[in-house]
């Protein structure tokens, strides 16, 4: 059954109720002026006078050794009034193993306590706007990392069981202590035990990862650029990302109480994530898409569509499996890298949370549900809507790479095209030279181009091209990306800020006391006027043609065939510009290189692109009917810089 009709379950259900015990129930302010069901939170209550607490879950899990049960802290900030009263309110989580060691937020905030370890500074802008409103905020310490007992083990059941436990603990379900080693029990009388997930990077992947529990209480999350699957954040069918692996990762966020105890889950992440590119038990632990069938909850999925940190695979992939079982679902998609929305769409973004959070945990009636599914930037600052995502009338489309007047510049349509294209890893070159030069014979890749399109044509969802190929040596990696080539200005993606600038001016969005402001420094759009824009990548060892989770060493000049996953996106190729697809080795800094250097000859025959268009087949038979397809004049176009990904933590 989709998620939608559980609201209009619940409702019906609760509707005479709430009418009833409005007076006692909800603010007076939160109702309608004529005494209607509330559509709308208001911040009736006292920041400044909310309820600061510290509070240890037991986890059921002693996964540092020491012989007794893992404690997580939960950090809360919670309204007095309601409590007072004797009114129970919904909470507001986000569980994080960045609130000592990396920071939280465009300002990198940390959390800070006062006298007595409660809470002062809690980081970002949810406790300061939602406690008024009458939500609990929780910001729990990850397993291992700030004041929690445990170990890091990225991704895996320690790190999940971490929030999974405090939503037991709030729904009745589990102990909580009001010390790390006390025997003090505290039980969350003050909450009616409904719970929504916010966070970005590894606190949303938290999210995705607890959702997949299917835990009862857990309502809604709200995902921000975050992994769904831990091996493709390492690894694209067998090509390494980095030059680590999980180990490093937990070795960067751990305290040092727990760095000093955990050198077992340490040996564990690293046997269990070879770098062969191998999958293992340790990432079928870690995938969270396989169990996209227990979610219960509600997902807001954010993700930048041009995040290099956290690709987009991931976002893809979760969204196809939670469409695939009716889970209710909204989506926004920015130009940005891995950015929070907070920081380029801020109004816009505290009013939809806003809403969505109402929603979701106290069930108001305020038409978030009946509105466009997906958010989508089409420029910068400019965004548009679909219904529903991808959009309807979206069909996968088979085009196909051929021959062209020179070698290494073909073209790219329906027909199936013959012969061969010949390139050679360069390991120094990178999808922005692939494209600066796609008119250009070059030895390091393949170009495949349109004619100038005569219509809009929109690409939405995610691609695959099968590659059958030939190589030289006994290893080989491969890249296929999708280039817009037209003139454009687009998010500066790959700037260090991936897409926005920070500005000395602060905007505030809540309430504040003197040791944690609600006022944050306003971003804008950080630019990029270019000739080109690679919205698509996806990367393989040719290795793994047989089987994605095993590589194997390969015969020269024998041919094999493989399918790359490619990144989800939604992007609209313009009238006048050309959809190209470029096949290469190794795309600089973004996988590793193999161990050799091998020369790989296409089969073009045997080569294709499967990509989502909106109107199918027929939509790219009429943008590119009428138009004559000549190669391109060969010049250096301008894009964005090569893309950096030096940094090894899915963080803010």
């Amino acid at each position: 059954m989709p998620k939608r009709t559980r609201f209009t379950i619940w409702r019906p259900l609760v509707l005479a109720a709430v009418a009833t015990l409005m007076a006692a129930f909800l603010s007076p302010a939160a109702a309608q002026a004529a005494g209607g069901a509330p559509r709308e939170s208001r911040p009736v209550y006292s920041y400044a006078n909310a309820i600061r607490e510290a509070v240890w879950v037991d986890t059921g899990l002693d996964s540092d050794g020491d012989g007794k049960t893992d404690r997580v802290a939960a950090d809360i900030v919670r309204p007095a009034e309601p409590a007072a009263q004797g009114r129970k309110v919904p909470v507001i989580m986000d569980a994080s193993p960045y609130y000592s060691c990396c920071g939280r937020g465009n300002e990198s905030q940390l959390k800070t306590y006062d006298a007595n370890g409660d809470v002062v500074q809690m980081p970002l802008f949810y406790d300061n706007y939602f406690v008024p409103r009458g939500y609990a905020f929780v910001g729990v310490d990850l397993a291992g990392t700030n004041r929690s007992d445990g170990c890091v083990d990225v991704g895996g059941r320690s790190d999940i069981q971490s929030a999974k436990a405090v939503i037991d603990w709030l729904n009745g379900r589990a102990k909580g202590y009001s010390s790390r080693t006390g025997t003090t029990a505290v039980k969350a009388s003050w909450t009616n035990g409904r719970t929504g997930m916010i966070g970005k990077s590894w606190d949303g992947t938290i999210a995705n990862g607890v959702a997949a529990t299917g835990v009862k209480g857990l309502k809604t999350i709200v995902p921000i650029s975050a992994i769904s699957s831990w091996y493709d954040y390492y690894f694209a069918q067998g090509a390494p990302l980095y030059d680590s692996g999980p180990d490093w990762l937990a070795g960067a966020v751990e305290s040092d109480a727990a760095y000093a105890k955990c050198g077992a889950v340490q040996q564990k992440l690293i046997d269990g994530a070879p770098r062969n590119g191998d999958w293992t038990g340790l990432w079928t632990e870690r995938d969270y898409v396989k169990d996209a069938a227990k979610v219960k909850a509600s997902v807001f999925l954010v993700h930048g569509m041009q995040d290099l940190n956290v690709r987009t695979k991931h976002f893809g992939q979760w969204w196809n499996a939670l469409a695939e079982h009716g889970v209710e679902r909204k989506i926004w998609l920015s130009q940005t890298g891995h950015v929070d929305p907070f920081d380029y769409r801020r109004g816009a973004w505290v009013d939809t949370l806003h809403r969505w959070f109402d929603h979701e945990l106290l069930g108001y009636d305020n038409g978030i549900d009946r509105e466009p599914m997906a958010d989508i930037e089409r420029h910068p600052d400019q965004w548009v809507t679909s219904a529903v995502w991808p959009p309807s009338g979206t069909r996968t489309t088979i085009l196909r790479p051929a021959t062209g007047t020179e070698a290494g510049v073909g073209s790219l349509g329906l027909r199936r095209g013959s012969g061969t294209e010949t390139f050679t890893d360069d390991p120094k070159r990178s999808e922005t030279d692939w494209a600066a030069q796609i008119a250009t014979p070059t030895a390091d890749k393949a170009g495949f181009l349109t004619a100038p399109l005569t219509r809009d044509l929109r690409l939405s969802g995610s691609s695959k091209v099968t590659v059958t190929a030939t190589p030289t040596t006994s290893t080989a990696h491969l890249t296929a990306v999708l280039v817009d080539l037209g003139p454009d200005t687009i998010r500066d993606y790959a700037d260090d800020a991936e897409g926005i600038t920070t500005l000395a001016d602060r905007t505030c969005w809540g309430e504040s006391t003197a040791g944690d402001s609600a006022c944050f420094k306003k971003t804008e759009a950080r630019t990029k006027a270019v000739d080109y824009t690679v919205f698509s990548r996806g990367w393989a060892d040719l290795g793994t043609y047989a089987d994605p989770g095993k590589g194997v060493p390969l015969t020269p000049g024998k041919a094999y065939t493989i399918t790359l996953d490619l990144a989800a996106t939604d992007h609209v190729v313009p009238k006048g510009h050309r959809l190209a697809l470029i096949v290469a080795g190794t795309d600089k800094d973004l996988i590793d290189p193999p161990s050799t250097t091998p020369t790989l000859t296409l089969d073009l025959s045997r080569t294709a692109a499967r990509v989502p268009l909106v109107g199918g087949a027929a939509a790219f038979d009429r943008a590119t009917s009428g138009s004559t397809w000549t190669a391109p004049r060969a010049n250096t176009l301008d894009g964005v810089r090569t893309p950096r990904t030096v940094q090894r933590v899915p963080v803010s």
